[in-house]
């Protein structure tokens, strides 16, 4: 299975039914089959669910109150998503939203390269040494998909259990319209079984590369060295 005609077809081969049964129409296989694309696409943040956007410097505000670079998260992104932002080429660490507004209470001239986010907002430092194009990697949310282009590929296209996940979902709703409630339990559990084994396989494979997140509570950008180093100012 590798689209919804794929999906919408195998499910009604597991029912043995056809579009021709009322009970089955292909506005309702259309309706499940969207419903449960996005449940499963949401399931997780899945790095096939990840994007890349860009804007410029100038298009951030400064705060009112605070005085910190206010930037709107993109269209269709999930909240507090943003892994990763350069400006002009460089990278700008990311840290939780209270250490870094404490920090620049703390150090309000200091002009290390952070940023954090809450909700869907991004701050970045006000005395940040760098400026260009802001290019932001973060989780989008999948729109719906055309379910009238038959061959449009779901998420899952690289990943064949996915799109088994969804029959799952889909075998769910029908089971659940039928008033069978434990059978339809059972195949929503199943669907969330396949999605988490998807999950452990995409862990297992990034851990590898994957850096462990700092210790200390800051790091003060070194200019001289061009990166961050910790030092005594993440002792309270």
């Amino acid at each position: 299975m590798l689209n919804q005609s794929d999906i919408i077809t195998e499910f009604l081969v597991r029912n043995s039914v056809n579009t021709s049964v009322g009970f089955y129409t292909d506005t309702i296989l259309n309706n499940w089959s969207n419903q449960a694309h996005k449940w499963a696409a949401g399931y997780k943040k899945w790095p096939f669910t990840e994007g890349r956007a860009s804007t410029t410097f100038a298009s951030l505000v400064a705060h009112r109150e605070d005085g910190y670079l206010v930037g709107e998260y993109p269209e269709g992104w999930k909240s507090d998503s943003i892994r990763m932002m350069r400006i002009g080429g460089y990278k700008v660490g990311k840290r939780e939203f209270y250490k870094f507004t404490q920090f620049l209470e703390d150090y309000p001239s200091d002009s290390s390269r952070i940023f954090s986010d809450y909700m869907r907002v991004y701050y970045v430092n006000p005395n940040i040494d760098v400026s260009g194009t802001v290019t932001l990697w973060g989780q989008y949310t999948p729109l719906p998909l055309d379910w009238t282009v038959a061959a449009e590929p779901t998420v899952f296209a690289g990943e064949e259990e996915g799109n088994e996940a969804i029959v799952e979902m889909m075998m769910s709703y029908a089971l659940k319209r039928e008033k069978k409630l434990t059978e339809s339990l059972a195949h929503a559990k199943e669907a969330q079984r396949i999605l988490d084994e998807i999950w452990e396989r995409i862990k297992a494979e990034q851990y590898n590369y994957q850096v462990p997140p700092d210790d200390g509570m800051f790091e003060r950008f070194d200019v001289l060295e061009g990166g961050f180093e910790g030092t005594d100012i993440n002792q309270f």
